[in-house]
């Protein structure tokens, strides 16, 4: 309605005793009554003040920060620590500044699957508590992107780990992945500072915290528990950052102004494709799209099933014009067998490709050389091969890991949390792989477990192009021998 200002008529009653009879009940007035008070109804005019517009819908916040806000939903954490950190994180302006200019182009997308959920939205801040949202960062124990999932945990929630990409680095893999994983630990304590303490220490050693808690009739919440320094101030950073992030001018902080709207887009592909050729098609830098695509490990990005690249999604209209337009090949890699005794050396002159760069390509170190195995190399000599992006890196080297599937029979004394725990899973999982199992267990059940096996014995057949499951490549170093993954598909 618009706001207005104007004169209308309204009837007012003059005489008092008609208004409070009509009001009294509903007992007929007296003949003389009605008359007196029939004559004395009239009509007036009265300004109307203005009225200011009136909004009959709910309209999201143009600003991200504030539907942020909206969803905040875990309880305050009021101590010292939290306090502490927020004044530590208050006074690097530059740290937060380019922590969340890492974010940006990420957060809508994290902050819509965490309301899909009906999550808390802080979550959505938790990266800058892991990895100050870098989707390159590695820990010293090799847990590795915006979420820090160590190789184990990111097999356990299907992020793949192989030669050509590494999903812990996929943001939106990853944060799928980290949200499924808060959410079981949450299940499992009912309770997000001890699920965040979880996620941090891990389920096994939180739960334990409580059993010896409980024993001694002391309090279980987070800020009573004994923990480890790190894990102690970790939701103390999570409440720093939220506090900053709803009360910046308090803090005398600045957030960097990300508007409510989708920023990325997914595109579809089924044929291999350089990171190069798709930056170039999309027409923006390498460096920006590998930023969008850090998952990647290779220089080419293998086509596939539900293979998908990120880019802004003003991008994907031109993405899509040029790729119908290109009539030149979309890769210039493949894969090679490498002869017995072949030497790099050989291979790169070859193909025509300098040596580092076929090192790189491959993630093969200078003190390594190459036994047998796939190597990716360059389509032939006559390639016009563009300059290797400088974010493509050599991915964490790790043997092979399935899942087992065995019985557990219970024993006298055997809890729930314990069996979880010699396990290396979590109780919602023990609970997920039987449905019929309560919240406690009695000596003789038989309980189904699955266990995650690595196998150090190295696959060594496949062809040219990769068609096996695993092609694998020895790598020696100059001291001993290393098993090293060369091509997955």
């Amino acid at each position: 309605m618009h706001g207005s200002s104007g004169v209308f008529k309204l009837l007012v009653c003059t005489v008092v005793p008609f208004c409070l009879a009509a009001c009294a009940g509903s007992r007929p007035a007296p003949k003389n009554e009605a008359a007196l008070s029939a004559q004395q109804l009239v009509a007036v005019e009265v300004e109307q003040a203005p009225v200011e517009n009136i909004d009959l819908t709910a309209k999201a916040p143009a600003d991200l920060w504030q539907r942020m806000r909206n969803g905040f939903a875990m309880p305050d954490l009021n101590t010292p620590s939290a306090q502490e950190k927020t004044a530590w994180y208050a006074a690097r302006p530059e740290y937060l500044k380019r922590s969340f200019e890492r974010a940006r182009p990420f957060l809508f997308a994290i902050v819509e699957e965490i309301e899909k959920r009906g999550m808390p939205t802080e979550l959505a801040l938790l990266p800058l508590v892991e990895s100050a949202y870098n989707p390159r960062a590695v820990s010293p124990a090799q847990a590795a992107g915006m979420w820090q999932f160590i190789p184990a945990t990111g097999k356990r929630y299907n992020l793949k780990q192989d030669w050509w990409r590494d999903e812990r680095r996929d943001v939106m893999a990853s944060t799928n992945a980290a949200l499924d994983y808060l959410q079981t630990l949450y299940n499992q304590f009912g309770d997000w500072h001890l699920a965040l303490a979880a996620y941090n220490w891990g389920e096994g050693a939180v739960q334990r915290a409580i059993d010896r808690a409980k024993a001694k009739g002391e309090p279980t919440d987070y800020a009573s528990l004994k923990m480890p320094a790190e894990t102690a101030g970790y939701v103390p950073k999570l409440q720093a950052i939220k506090n900053i992030v709803m009360n910046p001018a308090l803090q005398s902080a600045a957030l960097p102004d990300v508007p409510n709207e989708t920023y990325l887009a997914t595109v579809a592909r089924n044929r291999d494709m350089d990171v190069s050729v798709a930056a170039a098609l999309a027409e923006m830098p390498v460096e920006e799209f590998t930023a969008l695509n850090p998952a990647h490990n290779r220089p080419v990005i293998p086509g596939g099933i539900n293979a998908v690249i990120v880019l802004p999604a003003d991008k994907v209209a031109t993405f899509k014009q040029n790729l119908e337009a290109r009539d030149k090949p979309l890769s210039s890699w493949q894969a090679y067998l490498v002869k017995a005794g072949e030497k790099l050396e050989a291979i790169a002159a070859k193909f025509g490709i300098d040596l580092a760069a076929l090192r790189t390509a491959n993630g093969i170190g200078p003190r390594q050389r190459v036994i047998s195995g796939h190597l990716l190399v360059p389509r032939g000599k006559d390639t016009a091969l563009t300059e290797l992006p400088a974010e493509i890196s050599e991915p964490a080297l790790e043997n092979e890991a399935r899942v087992v599937r065995s019985t557990y029979v219970t024993h006298k004394g055997d809890t729930l949390a314990g069996i979880a725990n010699k396990h290396k899973v979590s109780v919602a999982d023990v609970k997920r792989w039987n449905p019929a199992l309560g919240n406690t267990v009695t000596a003789g059940q038989k309980l189904s477990v699955e266990t995650l096996v690595v196998d150090r014995t190295p696959a060594t057949k496949g062809n040219a192009r990769g068609n096996t499951k695993y092609a694998k490549a020895k790598v020696a170093p100059k001291h001993g021998k290393k098993v090293v993954k060369v091509a997955r598909r």
